[in-house]
């Protein structure tokens, strides 16, 4: 039973069972994003490899997060291929990515990380239900075998003129049989593999499921080669690693920043926006991700700050991209059963052998395959079920959680976030905002007494300083949390203060509610 966020060295072993399996798929996921995010971004194809073995290597062990993962992120692809060219090129753009973590640095060190704390629970939830849409709908061409965008694009208008629904029309219109066998019988072999009667035999525990249906691809794929080249997958639905012949070669796929755009001022501002844009979408992400973990640790978002400013520092001076925490890789980690942060890492290892040692073999995985591990993993964040829940929680946190889904699934993440957020808002600004609770401690023998007096109106404005609050109550003490006066209290500070009480015993902290309305705390898995 994994109880805080610092884990000991035991914990950690205790696990290895769960977090190296989930480590292996989402290595198997990120791999091409990395690879497709880098042509996006007209940056050098290793450049995102390089991101994501900093995030995974580094920056795991730097953040505050069990189960959160870095790396390139897509959301990124316009400001990075605008920068480049912004900036005349890569290497001078390598400049502006030092910077950037310099800047998100700072931020940790002002502790502008508390922002992630005002993101309401129906915005964020809206948020994962979008991304599974968007998994769904993204991953359907390349599981046809008939999508020529780079495998990991998440924007409504894509590179090739097309949109999403479009791409789904000229998709089925194009079908590569090959491949649609491929991810049909992978989505098949991981449904099966994964149902309780096999996961009772030991050894089907131990290997994940999208391991098996990869390696089941390469072998049908090198069937059909042999004796049904018809059905053979094109080489652009593959994986496509840079082929390494030795640390020469090495050599040659890496880019190394170059000093000369300092008096550029472009520089400055393409260094800002990648900072705060980055800093944003790495919020989200932990909260997210934090929403995800069937623990409900909670990530230190200032500690988070400064592990991707150090991360994007040393990116950008070994000839990366600029990473970001990602929702995608995030929630395939929490889906593949991790515990804890050796996942990530074990990706970030996974990432950089891959392409040392087994570039030629990694170039036989059909893409159609992944997009069926990216299919479930879609679905389990969009479950239908996860609507119902939201609309017996009422027209004030329904309303949010279906605009940040439309929001997103027509512009992009960043954008549909806002006008979530707008919503929500909209909703708050009819309240009457007070001070919303009054703190009390008395010293008893053996304990504290701390008595928090909700005011008469709570909103999710409060959320910030009421989590802030309970985090920091000391252990072995009696809390007594009073809303006697209280008319209304935000669904999202009710959260808050429930998975407190939920987790309190493991600060040894007796937790005491006085008219405090019970509510539904929804589990995301």
């Amino acid at each position: 039973m994994i109880k805080d966020a610092n884990l000991k060295s035991q914990d950690y072993l205790a696990n290895l069972s769960k977090d190296i399996p989930a480590g292996l798929v989402v290595f198997l996921v990120a791999l091409p994003l990395c690879l497709g995010i880098s042509l996006a971004s007209g940056a050098p194809l290793f450049s995102g490899i390089v991101t994501g073995v900093v995030g995974g290597v580094l920056v795991t062990w730097l953040s505050g997060s069990q189960l959160g993962v870095s790396g390139p992120a897509a959301g990124l692809t316009v400001i990075v291929l605008n920068g480049i060219e912004t900036l005349g090129s890569y290497e001078a753009f390598l400049l502006a990515v030092v910077l950037a973590g310099f800047l998100q640095l700072i931020l940790g060190f002002l502790k502008a990380g508390v922002i992630g704390l005002y993101f309401p629970s129906s915005v964020i939830r809206g948020m994962l239900a979008a991304i599974g849409l968007i998994l769904i709908l993204k991953q359907i061409p390349h599981f046809l075998g008939a999508d020529e965008d780079f495998f990991g694009e998440m924007q409504f208008f894509q590179p090739d003129g097309r949109n999403t629904f479009s791409e789904l029309g000229h998709a089925f219109s194009v079908i590569e049989v090959g491949a649609l066998l491929v991810g049909v019988i992978s989505l098949v072999i991981m449904l099966v593999w994964d149902t309780p009667v096999i996961k009772r035999i030991k050894i089907f525990k131990l290997v994940p499921s999208a391991l098996v249906a990869v390696l089941s691809a390469i072998g049908i794929n090198s069937l059909f080669k042999s004796f049904f080249p018809e059905l053979a997958i094109n080489s652009t639905h593959l994986v496509n690693l840079p082929v390494l012949d030795g640390l020469s070669s090495l050599s040659n796929e890496l880019r190394f920043l170059t000093l000369e755009p300092l008096t550029n001022p472009s520089l400055y501002v393409v260094a800002f926006t990648i900072a705060i844009v980055a800093s944003l979408e790495t919020l989200l992400s932990v909260e997210a991700v934090d929403k995800l973990d069937p623990h409900k640790r909670r990530t230190p978002t200032n500690r988070e700050l400064k592990a991707q400013g150090i991360g994007n520092m040393v990116s950008g001076l070994l000839g990366g991209l600029p990473m970001t925490a990602v929702i995608v890789r995030g929630s395939t980690n929490v889906a593949s059963g991790a515990q804890t942060k050796v996942s990530a890492f074990t990706h970030g290892v996974l990432l950089a052998v891959s392409v040392l040692l087994f570039a030629k073999f990694m170039n036989q995985i059909p893409l159609s395959a992944l997009a069926a591990v990216l299919l479930i993993v879609g679905y389990k964040l969009t479950k239908p079920a996860l609507y119902k829940a939201q609309m017996k929680l009422g027209f004030e946190q329904f309303f949010p959680f279906i605009i940040t889904i439309l929001a997103i699934l027509f512009t992009d993440l960043l954008v549909g976030i806002c006008v979530g957020l707008a919503v929500g808002i909209f909703f708050i600004l009819k309240a009457n905002y007070k001070s919303p609770y009054f703190y009390e401690k008395e010293a008893l023998p053996g304990k504290d007494l701390i008595r928090i007096k909700l005011s008469e109106h709570v909103s999710f404005l409060n959320k910030a300083s009421i989590a802030l609050t309970l985090d920091h109550l000391p252990r072995n003490s009696h809390v007594i949390i009073d809303a006697e006066s209280s008319e209304y209290i935000d669904y999202d500070v009710l959260e808050a203060i429930h998975e407190f009480k939920k987790t309190a015993h493991e600060r040894n902290i007796n937790v005491e509610l006085l008219n405090v309305p019970e509510v539904d705390v929804l589990e995301m898995h």
